[in-house]
C-alpha cells in the first residue's frame, strides 16, 4: 500500500527519506529545520547531504516551563531573555556531548557541526517564548515556485540520532512527507515568522562548547602531571583509576606486555561498546584467555567494580585455566564460572550463581560448540545473554555484553552463525553494516541447503557463501590473528623478539613406516573393500542402519521427512568416512566403532521383529537402550518428542520397503564377520612403532626440554 506516512520501521526512516530527496532532487538550495530538541549527535547523520546546500537554518524550541517556574518562585514576571535562552541551548549541547557514547565518526561529526557554525555554513537559532513541539523539515530549490519540486516532512521526529532512525536504536515516529506547493509554502511562511522572533546562537557561544567538553584538545602541565601519577600508582589506588590495557603496571607480574594482545584488548573493548559483543578468534597459542581477561578487566573498571558481574562459560577441560587467569588479574571475585553443560543452574536460580539478569558481561569459550539453535544448551545460553542487565553501571544500556571465544568461527553452517551472532545483535536492527541480518542470511541459508543436496559438493559456490558472510558480518565483529600475521607485522615481530618469545616452527610431516604381517594385511585390505565397496562387490556394507528414512515407503517419507534420500546418503557417507579414518588411525578405536555399528544394526533388526521401529533425531535410541529403557518407555519418550518435532516417530515394519530389512540383515552378517576377524587380532604394529618413537625420539631431552607432547 502506497502512503505518504512513515514510522522509522525497517528501512523507512527519516534519514533515508532525506537521502532520497537529496539524491533525486539535486537542486535543493534551502534546508530549514524546526525541532523541539536538537542533538549534535543527530546533525552528523545528515551533514553529508548538506555539502552542496548554501543555506541551512535550524530553529530549536527551548522548553520554557523550567524558566517560567523559576521566575514565578521569585515573584518575577517572565520576559523574553535572550542570554538565558542562549545559555540553555549551549548547556543542552554540552550535556549531549558529555553524556553520549561516541565513536570516532560521531565525534568528527560534532566537530564538523561546531566548525560549520563558526564558518557560517549553518545558522542556528533558539526560540525563547514558545514551547515548540513541532518538527518540520523544509527542503526547497532555487527558484521555488509551483513548477519546481520541493518537500516538507513533518511529524514526531526530532533532529536526534534516534529520531532520524540512523543509530542502533530508533524511536517509533509518525511522520508524513508532503510535496504539494501549497503545503511547502505554508510551512515556509510559518518557519519565517518563528525565525524572526528567535535568538541567534553566535559562533563565540559554540567555541565555548569545545572548552567545556572533552573536545578540548588543550592539556595543561598540571593535567599531564596528574596523568603521570595515575599511571604510576594505578595498582595502589584501586577503582578510582581506570584500567589501561596499554599500561604495563596493570598486568600481573607473571604476564608480559605483548603489543598484539594490547591491540586486541583495545579493539575488542571498542567492539564491545559499539556492537555489544565480538568474536575473539585468534589461532591456538596466542593467548585468547588472557586477552579475554584483559578485556573483562577493562570493562569492569569502565563500568565500575560495584556495578559489574561477569559470567564465564567454558568446557570442563579448561576450567582451571580460566579460574587461574581471572585470579591473576584480580577479577575472579566479580565472576561466576560455569561449564557449558550446566547453564540450567543459572536459569533455575541455583544458589552458587547470580540470576541471569545480574550479569553484565558473558564470556563463552569454544563458542562454536553452541552450533544448533534448537538444543537446550544453546537456548539456555541465549536466554542468559539476551536477558536485560539490571545493574546500573557507568556504561549505559541494558543489553549484556558478550565475548564469543572460538578459533574457528566459520566452522558452522550459515544458520548456526546467524543464531550465534544474535547472542548480542538484533536480527533486524543490528549495529553492523548489514543492519537486517535476517534479510541477509535467509538467501545464503537457502543457497547452502541447496548445495548440500548434491552428492558432489560445489566447493567454489560454498566458498562464495562463506566469503559473503565473512566480509559483511564476521569481520566487523571479529579479532583474528595467526602466527603468520605476527611474523609479518613488523611492530609485533620486533616486540616478540625483544621479549624473547619464539613460537615453535611446525616441521612438515615425517613419514614413518610400519609393517603388517600377511594375515593382518589381507584382513586390512578386505575390510577396506567391505567398508568402501571400491571393487563393486555385492558383498559390501550398505550402511542401511543409517539410511532408515530412505527405507520408508514413499508416502510415509513425504509425510514426515524432506530430502530423505539425500539426508540418508549423507549420513551413510559420514559413517563410512569415520570407519575408514578409525581403521587408519587406531585398531583399538576401529574395533570399538565396528562393535557399536554391529550393535546398532542388530537392535534395528530386533525392532523389526517387534514391529516397533524407532526413528528419533532428537534423542539417541542406542543410549536409551544402554540405560535399560524398555520398549514402552522409549515409545512414550518419542510420543513426547513428536509433539514438538513430528520427525520423531515409531513406525511399523509395513511402513518400510520390503528390501530394507534384507539390507539390514546383510550388513549384520558382514559386520559379524569383521568383528570376529578383528577380535582375533591382538597386535597393532602402528602403535608399536609409535611407542618406540615416543620413548626414543619424542621425549628425547635434547630436543624436548620440558617433556611435552
Amino acid at each position: 500500500m502506497s502512503t505518504k506516512f512513515f514510522t522509522n520501521s525497517e528501512e523507512n526512516t527519516l534519514i533515508n527519506k532525506f537521502a532520497g530527496v537529496f539524491t533525486y532532487n539535486p537542486h535543493i538550495q534551502y534546508f530549514d529545520a524546526l525541532v523541539g530538541y536538537f542533538r549534535a549527535s543527530g546533525y552528523f547523520r545528515i551533514r553529508p547531504f548538506l555539502d552542496q546546500v548554501p543555506q541551512i537554518r535550524i530553529l530549536v524550541g527551548i522548553n520554557v516551563d523550567k524558566m517560567l517556574a523559576n521566575a514565578q518562585k521569585s515573584g518575577l514576571e517572565f520576559f523574553k531573555q535572550e542570554e538565558r535562552t542562549r545559555a540553555d541551548f549551549i548547556q543542552e549541547i554540552q550535556k549531549d556531548i558529555q553524556s553520549a557514547n561516541y565513536d570516532q565518526e560521531t565525534e568528527q561529526g560534532i566537530l564538523q557541526f561546531i566548525d560549520d557554525i563558526i564558518q557560517n555554513k549553518i545558522q542556528v537559532k533558539a526560540h525563547p517564548e514558545k514551547n515548540i513541539h513541532a518538527k518540520v523539515y523544509i527542503l526547497r530549490p532555487e527558484p521555488f515556485n509551483q513548477h519546481t519540486p520541493a518537500t516538507v516532512i513533518t511529524g514526531s521526529s526530532n533532529l536526534t540520532d534516534a529520531g532520524l532512525g540512523g543509530g542502533n536504536f530508533y524511536n517509533y515516529e509518525f511522520n508524513v512527507q508532503l510535496t504539494e506547493y501549497e503545503d511547502v509554502q505554508f510551512a515556509t511562511t510559518e518557519f519565517e515568522k518563528l525565525w524572526v522572533e528567535s535568538v541567534d546562537i553566535l559562533p563565540v557561544d559554540i567555541k565555548d562548547i569545545t572548552k567545556e567538553t572533552y573536545l578540548n584538545a588543550e592539556t595543561t602541565p598540571f593535567e599531564l602531571y596528574i596523568k603521570l601519577l595515575s599511571e604510576y600508582f594505578s595498582e595502589y589506588v584501586g577503582e578510582n583509576i581506570n584500567y589501561d590495557a596499554d599500561s604495563i603496571g596493570d598486568l600481573p607480574e607473571n604476564f608480559k606486555k605483548l603489543s598484539y594482545q594490547v591491540d586486541a584488548v583495545n579493539e575488542g573493548f571498542n567492539m564491545l561498546i559499539k556492537h555489544n559483543g565480538f568474536i575473539l578468534a585468534d589461532v591456538v597459542g596466542l593467548g585468547k584467555t588472557v586477552i579475554a581477561a584483559m578485556v573483562a578487566k577493562k570493562f569492569l573498571m569502565e563500568n565500575g567494580r560495584n556495578n559489574t558481574k561477569i559470567l564465564v562459560v567454558y568446557p570442563p577441560a579448561v576450567e582451571k585455566n580460566w579460574k587461574n587467569t581471572f585470579k591473576y588479574f584480580n577479577i575472579d571475585k566479580y565472576t561466576k564460572f560455569i561449564t557449558n553443560g550446566s547453564l540450567d543452574k543459572i536459569l533455575t536460580q541455583h544458589q552458587d550463581y547470580w540470576n541471569k539478569e545480574e550479569y553484565d558481561l558473558v564470556i563463552v569459550d569454544e563458542a562454536h560448540k553452541f552450533r544448533h539453535h534448537k538444543t537446550g544448551a544453546f537456548q539456555n545460553l541465549q536466554l542468559i545473554c539476551k536477558s536485560p542487565r539490571i545493574n546500573q553501571g557507568l556504561i549505559p544500556g541494558n543489553q549484556k555484553k558478550v565475548i564469543l571465544v572460538s578459533a574457528t568461527p566459520l566452522n558452522n553452517r550459515p544458520d548456526d552463525i546467524y543464531y550465534q551472532i544474535q547472542m548480542f545483535q538484533d536480527a533486524r536492527q543490528s549495529t553492523l553494516p548489514i543492519t537486517n541480518l535476517t534479510a541477509f542470511f535467509n538467501p545464503l541459508m537457502e543457497q547452502y541447503k541447496s548445495l548440500k543436496r548434491f552428492e558432489e559438493l560445489d566447493v567454489n559456490k560454498l566458498r562464495a557463501v562463506y566469503g559473503e558472510i565473512r566480509s559483511k558480518v564476521i569481520e566487523p565483529i571479529t579479532i583474528r590473528r595467526t602466527r603468520t600475521d605476527l611474523e609479518n607485522i613488523i611492530e609485533y615481530k620486533l616486540d616478540l623478539a625483544a621479549q624473547g618469545i619464539i613460537f615453535p616452527q611446525v616441521k612438515p610431516p615425517e613419514k614413518v613406516e610400519y609393517l603388517m604381517d600377511e594375515k593382518l594385511n589381507e584382513l586390512f585390505h578386505k575390510t577396506v573393500i567391505y567398508l568402501t565397496g571400491k571393487e563393486q562387490l555385492t558383498y559390501k556394507l550398505t550402511y542401511s542402519r543409517y539410511q532408515a528414512i530412505a527405507g520408508l515407503n514413499p508416502e510415509i517419507q513425504s509425510k514426515y521427512y524432506e530430502n530423505a534420500e539425500t539426508v540418508s546418503k549423507s549420513l551413510a557417507f559420514i559413517m563410512k568416512t569415520q570407519l575408514v579414518k578409525r581403521l587408519e588411525s587406531s585398531f583399538y578405536a576401529f574395533k570399538k566403532s565396528l562393535t557399536n555399528f554391529q550393535q546398532a544394526t542388530k537392535r534395528m533388526i530386533t525392532m523389526f521383529a517387534n514391529d516397533q521401529i524407532f526413528i528419533a533425531p532428537d534423542t539417541n535410541i542406542n543410549k536409551l537402550l544402554d540405560k535399560g529403557w524398555s520398549q514402552e518407555e522409549i515409545e512414550k519418550e518419542i510420543e513426547r518428542l513428536s509433539e514438538e518435532n513430528p520427525k520423531n516417530q515409531t513406525f511399523k515394519s509395513t511402513d518400510f520397503k520390503p528390501d530394507f530389512i534384507e539390507s539390514l540383515k546383510k550388513d549384520a552378517e558382514i559386520l559379524s564377520e569383521l568383528v570376529e576377524d578383528w577380535n582375533a587380532i591382538e597386535n597393532d604394529p602402528k602403535l608399536d612403532v609409535f611407542i618406540t618413537k615416543l620413548n626414543n625420539l619424542f621425549f628425547d631431552k635434547k630436543t624436548n626440554l620440558e617433556g611435552k607432547l
